[in-house]
């Protein structure tokens, strides 16, 4: 049976923005939240959403989102058409690595023959969002468009990072722009620019032979937003769908409406996982109807001991995962991720710790981030004098002090 809505995820792409944290994984790799990968919430929108048919395309440093997806989303054998696959650059068509948005697409083109489905949704790996994805197709199909683009407003001066969309009043698509120095505004807000969001919804068959076309076009860079949708705008119908009317199970009115963020920067992931701490967050994790889904453990409960003058172990307004021990330590506005123990006396402060980190006794942490598998002497601290941070670790122009993964003190 051929499927309603085949998925492709696009996975593949360096994130250099966000080195040192992609230094030795893939951005869609990159841990979020604590217990989460960045890819784990475009899965879990398609989960969420009932569509089962799913092809993460990976290239660049794939090792870890490989083993998180084939140890997190296992269906099983038995029923035709539930599949989480990760589909590593094979050259099926052609001799080169994926040369664009659209050339990573046709180079699977065989996976969409195979399947055959009604409709292709292609979405990119690495935002945080919620999103019912049936919503959007059915959208789609009652606009007869041959393609549907996700669309979100932001401010003007952030719209340059973006590609840029004009829309009638129906919301069919009248203009592109591809990371315009001078975005166009909104007709009725100067302020703001509406934005693609990198989520496309195709009629299987427009899709596969606008594919074809590109990729014997040599003047084509082989990218959605440059080549394939201004083209497709010309000559067919496309439309853009407000995720402002996108409604998800379970939200609360605190939230932000439409939270939608690219974490492609080490300041934008800072501030998104920031967003997470609140009694009232901007972003709920705790939304049971629609569950961010990620790799089960065995690890035990989070553990808070010791209660006596400056060595209580306690967090406020934190994120604390299974498995950490906050032992006389005072955690703030930060988030721990599994099996992390922090020592007496220690203070940290707006900061993501990840998995596998030992932070010693007579710490002072602030404003960090700290990548997985290490340990942090007694004694030391880390965020308070930028100058003296910049000779050993990584500083953002923002203040944003990176321990890589797996580094190591010298002693």
């Amino acid at each position: 049976m051929r499927p309603e809505i085949l998925g492709l995820i696009l996975a593949g792409g360096k994130g250099t923005r966000l080195e040192p944290l992609t230094k030795f994984r893939s951005k869609p790799a990159v841990p979020f939240g604590g217990r989460y990968r960045i890819i784990d919430f475009v899965l879990s929108n398609f989960i969420n959403s009932g569509i089962y048919s799913l092809y993460v395309l990976t290239q660049f440093k794939s090792q870890s989102l490989t083993e998180h997806i084939y140890s997190t989303y296992q269906f099983g054998s038995l029923i035709e058409n539930q599949f989480v696959t990760c589909v590593p650059a094979q050259m099926q068509e052609g001799d080169h690595w994926y040369e664009g948005t659209a050339d990573a697409i046709f180079q699977n083109i065989n996976l969409i023959r195979e399947k055959n489905p009604y409709l292709t949704a292609i979405f990119g790996g690495d935002h945080i969002y919620r999103m019912d994805v049936s919503a959007m197709a059915k959208y789609h199909n009652e606009k007869g468009a041959d393609c549907t683009i996700a669309a979100i407003s932001v401010p003007i001066e952030e719209a340059t990072e973006f590609g840029v969309i004009q829309v009638d009043r129906d919301w069919k698509i009248i203009g592109f722009q591809e990371k315009p120095a001078e975005p166009k505004s909104l007709p009725n807000d100067p302020t703001r620019a509406l934005v693609s969001m990198g989520n496309y919804i195709f009629n299987t068959r427009e899709l596969i032979k606008n594919l074809q076309e590109d990729a014997i076009n040599k003047d084509s860079s082989h990218d959605f937003g440059k080549d394939v949708l201004p083209k497709m705008m010309l000559e067919g119908h496309l439309y853009a769908y407000d995720f402002n009317r996108n409604m998800v199970p379970g939200a609360t009115q605190m939230e932000e409406e439409a939270y939608w963020r690219d974490v492609g920067t080490i300041d934008s992931y800072f501030e998104a996982n920031m967003d997470l701490r609140s009694v009232s967050p901007a972003f709920n994790l705790y939304n049971d109807e629609w569950p961010i889904k990620s790799r089960v453990t065995n690890l035990p409960p989070a553990k808070f001991v010791h209660l006596g003058p400056h060595r209580t172990g306690q967090a406020i307004n934190s994120i604390v995962c299974e498995g950490a021990i906050i032992s006389g330590a005072t955690i703030k506005d930060s988030i721990i991720s599994p099996n992390v123990r922090i020592n007496s006396y220690s203070t940290v402060d707006t900061c993501i710790i990840m998995d596998n980190v030992e932070i010693g006794r007579d710490c002072k942490l602030k404003n960090c981030i700290i990548d997985k598998n290490v340990d942090i002497p007694s004694g030391t601290e880390i965020g308070y004098d930028l100058e003296e941070d910049k000779k050993h670790y990584t500083v953002t122009e923002s203040g944003f002090v990176i321990l890589e993964k797996n580094r190591r003190f010298l002693t």
